[in-house]
């Protein structure tokens, strides 16, 4: 395949590397292309924090063994950071910061000259305040010098056998939480819980959306709605995230939507953090 070519072509130029490693299909393929190009010049970091979702430590884990890549975990601590705490809409920002900071800590460490991650084009232009985290400790993004946008990275996954080529997009819990409502563990806590409920039900792409009072507002596919609200299965949904703390149990009839929390942002601050 001449992407994969290409992308460890660029991965090999960067002489060593430390890549911000998810375990999202993004990462993962820069993952993978990385121990391709650079072998033991390779490692990946996974950052370990209250926003990371149950299950996901694990799946970076294998992986990375999958891969072959040398893995490292590094404890975040933005959660003891005001800026990320009070969960402005620069929150990304704060939040990439101490992750980078770790993957710069990492690869100094191991004596690796570059830090890369796994953003692609189709990442720019919309609101990333993470973006300028990223510019600041001066992280390359290989899947933009290579032109790739999801779909391309989704069919290297695939083309390289990574299992989670089709693995729907899975922000940090954090993303769940309304500006200016504070960012809490508890917080964080009943959202993961709430999104595993709904997994059982057979619902693969989903947000549980936390907003002021305790309130949960539901956002599932639109071909997914009718069943949600089924008799049985809505008393048993409320009945499961009451249980978390939710005071209130809402469902968005708009359906899924990746990064709805933004619409209510004005148009001066999508302007300031677009990449």
């Amino acid at each position: 395949m001449v992407e994969a070519d290409q992308l460890v072509e660029t991965l090999r130029s960067y002489r060593s590397c430390a890549v911000a490693f998810s375990a999202g299909v993004d990462s993962t393929v820069v993952a993978k292309a990385a121990q391709l190009a650079l072998g033991d010049s390779a490692v990946a970091v996974t950052g370990v924090g209250p926003a990371l979702a149950e299950g996901e430590l694990e799946e970076a884990q294998r992986l990375a063994s999958q891969i072959g890549i040398r893995h490292e975990l590094a404890d975040t601590d933005e959660i003891h950071s005001a800026g990320y705490i009070a969960n402005a809409p620069d929150r990304c920002f704060h939040c990439k910061s101490e992750l980078y900071s770790h993957v710069e800590r990492i690869a100094k460490q191991l004596g690796m000259q570059t830090l890369a991650n796994g953003a692609n084009v189709d990442d720019q232009g919309d609101y990333r305040p993470g973006m300028q985290a990223a510019a600041d400790f001066e992280v390359r993004s290989p899947l933009v010098e290579c032109g790739f946008g999801k779909q391309l990275v989704r069919d290297l996954a695939a083309y390289w056998a990574l299992p989670i080529w089709n693995k729907p997009a899975a922000p940090c819990l954090a993303s769940r939480i309304a500006y200016g409502q504070q960012v809490t563990p508890e917080r964080l806590r009943m959202i993961d819980l709430a999104e595993q409920h709904l997994r059982g039900l057979g619902i693969r792409e989903l947000r549980v959306r936390y907003h002021e009072g305790d309130t949960a507002r539901i956002e599932v596919p639109v071909e997914h709605l009718q069943a949600l609200i089924e008799p049985e299965t809505r008393q048993g949904v409320m009945a499961a995230l009451k249980d978390l703390g939710f005071k209130a149990v809402t469902v968005d009839l708009a359906g899924f939507s990746s990064g709805s929390l933004n619409q209510v942002l004005d148009a001066s601050t999508l302007t300031k953090w677009r990449r």
